[in-house]
């Protein structure tokens, strides 16, 4: 008897401890100069931003997904400049009940920031990129609290927005460890508001990345409410920290996101009756 109640509540406490660790190490322990950085100052760039996403999971099998995501990204005290337009496509199979992979494909356009570059440097408006991705998630159930391990692979062909710049590959690894935290009931269910928290980390790799191997880390706390079976809203803070490419310097962005997701069983519609559906878990 002792248990489950006890259990999830430490739970709950340790994951927002650790959480709580992770977003002050991502606050403090980047853009530090040390004493024996005596040639200048190291600098840190600071951006407010606004980041809106739509997240679909849709069954169209019995272990097989279609993920989607679509975003708009704006930025300059959040909305006074278009960042970025991202599109990403992808199937998920599911190997057991807490484990899937996923792989797809991603076409990000990033609109150029002038303010970056020499006066009159010939400069493409927007940039597109073209990305290849793979995804590992598993599930961790901890008391009331689910816990979302996410490693993600990415291949990306990028380039610079100087006109006529060539397109490079370089490879990037993600790894994101997530916490849900159920708030107004003992599990994720309709009706339930939550606290969503996460923090990832981003490692790149290739030719053209010599010094500033250590891309992001990204903090985020938030709410998030399950209006029904199939669509969740969420939105929050984030606070992203980035190494430019020179290494020494870094950027320091404020992030407000505002995300809705929607999940609908195409397969199960079809194998069953309304009344025996299984409804997939996609919290």
């Amino acid at each position: 008897m002792y248990g489950g109640k006890d259990l999830s509540f430490s739970a709950a406490w340790k994951l927002l401890i650790l959480f709580f660790i992770c977003f002050r190490i991502n606050s403090f322990s980047f853009g530090q100069g040390s004493e024996s950085d005596s040639v200048r100052q190291r600098e840190t760039f600071g951006g407010q931003f606004l980041w809106t996403g739509i997240y679909t999971k849709y069954r169209i099998g019995e272990k097989l997904w279609y993920n989607g995501e679509y975003h708009i990204r704006t930025r300059d005290n959040f909305i006074n400049e278009m960042n970025q337009l991202y599109i990403r496509l992808g199937l998920s199979y599911l190997l057991t009940n807490n484990f899937e992979i996923t792989g797809g494909i991603v076409t990000p356009f990033y609109w150029v920031d002038e303010k970056q570059y020499p006066e009159n440097t010939p400069l493409d408006k927007v940039v597109p990129q073209f990305r290849f991705w793979q995804q590992f998630l598993f599930i961790q159930p901890v008391g009331r609290v689910k816990v979302y391990h996410q490693i993600r692979l990415e291949q990306r062909w990028r380039r610079d927005f100087i006109v006529d710049s060539p397109f490079e590959l370089t490879h990037r690894f993600r790894y994101k460890l997530m916490a849900y935290v159920p708030i107004n009931s003992k599990e994720l269910q309709k009706k339930t508001l939550f606290l969503s928290l996460y923090n990832e980390i981003f490692i790149q790799a290739g030719r053209s990345i010599q010094l500033n191997f250590l891309e992001d880390n990204r903090s985020f706390i938030g709410l998030g409410y399950i209006l029904n079976e199939n669509i969740q809203i969420q939105t929050g803070y984030m606070r992203s920290i980035q190494q430019r490419s020179n290494g020494f310097d870094f950027n320091d962005r404020d992030i407000v996101r505002v995300s809705l997701y929607h999940n609908f069983d195409f397969y199960y519609k079809k194998k069953i009756s309304q009344s025996e559906s299984i409804v997939p878990n996609f919290y």
